[in-house]
């Protein structure tokens, strides 16, 4: 900016002349001219009225410094409101979590339990009499049938027990045969008075004994031949082997161990229950477990028995589940984790737990029906907290959409927008969608 003071001195007297502004658009430049001589007389030169000049330049520079500011970031008013005009109603927008579609199905409560896999029948074969093991005919984890030989001992000293009974039974039938005759002559000489009663009675009771003697030896010879059929080892129940005790070539003594055998077509599931959940427990309740190694394939059983007394340490009860595997795929052992149903509804319209609400001491669940929000109040049933869901005894019908969860602002009437898949199922009239007619 640019100031510019013209003034003009006489010879005699100086005159100090009034200043005019004149602004300049384009360089913001003001300049001070000179008016006539008429103006207000002053000493030439004075510093008062210097002073006075230039803060009064300044002042008006700064009122048109402050009046361009106010021009550059001047703000639009905003509009003024029509009078009359309908206050808008807020519509609130939702995602798919925040909505639920009803579903009529069972609700089932469950028992969280685990345990392992016991063959219902199991066996170990041990032999019956002593003897050098010849053969064996199976290994471990082959199939074999009830009656099926599987191992073979030596039979020689078997053979030689039954030759020997089998005299000794002759024997004793011969001496009946003599003792029979006697007899014969007794009666025959005790008819004629040639002997006395008593000899007769001597030759009945020979008779006697000699029958005693040839039952004695008969019995010997079954026991004999029966040690003899010991001598080969047969399976007693069908299953897979388990484990091989024996080596062909060893030497055995009664009651010494062969073969283990498993049944695989019927197993039992060992599981412990807690004391306090036993109550729930009944026989016949259905069971859904899983076994490692099988991924998500579901294996089911039935309760059969429970155990009356608690396990030392662990306070638990065992339950015995019944499982059925006809393909053999489960194996003794394996550990297995699951669930128990202990009671379970028929099928009804389901809601999740976090759809229900309380108003006024009763349930309510919020449904949406042509884009607005209305309360509807429901009776519950049963409530699985597992699954997070409960069941709808009154009140709401399924495939009816409701709120999922409770959302702030969200009341009954408020106008809400529901994501494209589920617009067309809840924008239908509630009428329509439940097959009502005018």
């Amino acid at each position: 900016m640019r100031l510019e003071l013209h003034s003009a001195v006489g010879k005699e007297h100086a005159r100090s002349l009034p200043l005019r502004p004149t602004t300049k658009n384009n360089d913001n430049a003001m300049k001070i001219e000179s008016l006539p001589a008429s103006s207000t007389a002053a000493v030439p030169g004075s510093p008062r009225r210097r002073s006075r000049a230039i803060a009064l330049a300044l002042l008006v520079l700064a009122a048109a410094g402050a009046g361009g500011y106010a021009l550059l970031h001047k703000e639009a008013a905003p509009p003024a409101p029509v009078a009359g005009a309908p206050k808008k109603e807020p519509v609130f927008e939702l995602s798919r979590r925040d909505i639920v579609h009803v579903e009529a199905r069972a609700l089932a409560l469950t028992l969280p339990l685990s345990g392992s896999l016991t063959p219902l029948a199991q066996a170990t074969v041990k032999s019956k009499v002593s003897g050098v093991v010849l053969a064996t005919t199976v290994q471990e984890g082959m199939q074999v049938s009830e009656g099926q030989p599987i191992a073979r001992l030596d039979d020689a000293e078997a053979r030689a027990r039954v030759a020997q009974q089998q005299a000794q039974l002759a024997e004793a039938t011969a001496r009946m045969a003599m003792a029979q005759k006697n007899q014969a002559n007794s009666a025959a000489l005790l008819k004629q008075n040639y002997i006395a009663q008593n000899a007769y009675d001597t030759s009945t009771n020979a008779v006697a004994l000699a029958q005693a003697a040839v039952d004695a030896a008969r019995a010997q010879l079954d026991l004999a031949r029966i040690a003899l059929a010991d001598t080969v080892i047969r399976a007693p129940i069908s299953g897979v082997v388990s484990r091989r005790h024996a080596q062909a070539g060893e030497k055995l003594a009664p009651d010494s161990p062969v073969f283990s055998i498993v049944d695989l077509k019927q197993l039992t599931l060992d599981a412990q229950v807690p004391a306090s959940d036993i109550p729930r427990i009944k026989v016949g309740q259905e069971v859904q477990f899983r076994v490692d190694g099988f991924g998500e394939r579901d294996f089911s059983g039935k309760v059969v028995r429970i155990n009356p007394a608690t396990e030392a340490g662990s306070r638990a009860m065992l339950v015995y589940i019944g499982v059925d595997n006809p393909d053999g795929l489960l194996r003794a052992g394996m550990f297995a984790k699951g669930e128990v149903v202990t009671d379970k509804s028929a099928p009804r319209p389901l809601l999740p737990v976090g759809a229900v609400r309380q108003e006024d001491g009763r349930d309510v669940v919020y449904r949406l029906d042509g884009g607005k929000v209305a309360a509807l109040p429901v009776k519950l049933g049963l409530r699985n907290r597992d699954e997070g869901l409960v069941e709808a005894l009154e009140g709401i019908d399924a495939g009816a959409t409701v709120l999922a969860v409770p959302l702030e602002g969200i009341k009954p009437g408020s106008r809400v927008k529901l994501p494209d898949a589920a617009a067309a199922v809840a924008d239908t009239p509630a009428d329509a969608k439940h097959g009502k007619k005018g």
